[in-house]
């Protein structure tokens, strides 16, 4: 394991788990901005909206499904929540049933998720315990590695500015580890805006969140540069059809740029031609 890591846990409640984890290696693999035009894109998840809470309802039993003593009724498992939303988009309907993932069955495409979760904890060779064991939480950088280590994926890139992170939407959808105040959880803005208080900033931190971005709804320029306040990006949340815009949130650029210290944005990718 590399010693160098960057680590950040935070507590894992079970909306919430996402741990920050940077590798100095992986980052090296960045898309950097070169001055191209910003686009409005778009990148719809071919699953329902998940739910990593409310599991008994959905008709998973984690004690007969997993092996555990009880059923949970909520896991820490929004990183593989966002990254089986981010590959129903990479891979066609045929290609997803191939690699176990039912694009039609909500409960079906849960299952994938907590299954993509528990090698996410695996791949967390920084952290001792891992998901069936304990619900412990996972980092993007582990549920990419998930990913490839499935050969679901060719390769994974990063961003670390705003303008790199717009590049990446202009080609797919993108993993966002992001710090998460009680603000954002108790938005009630039918637009799903996590970020519709201006005052977000000052409710209680959470713990870490991941989201799969899917789209660059509005690109503003002022200047020829990015105007991040009136820029916005939109995700799928893993909270249910009933949270934010029928599971959808959005947050504008700037708020992204506020939390950024606390924030990795990975783009798990298929280069190659799949069968």
């Amino acid at each position: 394991m590399p010693t160098d890591l960057t680590i950040r846990t935070y507590d894992t409640p079970p909306h919430l788990g996402r741990q920050l984890v940077l590798d100095p290696r992986s980052l090296a693999y960045r898309r950097a901005y070169d001055g191209q035009p910003l686009r409005a894109t778009e990148w719809e998840p071919r699953i329902p909206v998940l739910d990593q809470q409310n599991l008994v309802a959905q008709g998973i039993y984690t004690s007969q499904d997993y092996g555990l003593d009880d059923d949970i009724d909520a896991l820490s498992s929004c990183t593989g929540n966002a990254g089986t939303a981010l590959l129903s988009i990479l891979l066609t309907k045929d290609q997803a049933a191939g690699a176990g993932l039912d694009t039609d069955d909500a409960t079906a495409a849960e299952h994938f998720a907590i299954g993509l979760y528990a090698d996410a904890t695996e791949n967390d060779q920084w952290q001792d315990a891992q998901w069936p064991f304990q619900d412990v939480g996972s980092s993007g950088l582990g549920v990419a590695k998930a990913l490839r280590d499935r050969g679901l994926i060719d390769q994974y890139g990063h961003a670390t500015t705003a303008e790199e992170l717009c590049t990446l939407l202009q080609t797919g959808p993108v993993l966002m580890g992001m710090s998460w105040h009680a603000a954002f959880t108790e938005t009630t803005d039918p637009d799903g805006f996590i970020d519709a208080d201006p005052d977000w900033a000052s409710s209680p931190l959470e713990g870490g969140h991941e989201v799969c971005v899917t789209a660059l709804e509005d690109v503003a320029l002022t200047d020829g540069a990015l105007d991040p306040d009136h820029t916005i990006l939109r995700f799928r949340q893993s909270w249910g059809a009933s949270w934010g815009d029928r599971g959808d949130g959005r947050l504008h650029l700037s708020t992204y740029l506020a939390l950024r210290e606390g924030v990795d944005i990975i783009q798990p990718r298929i280069d190659g031609v799949r069968p």
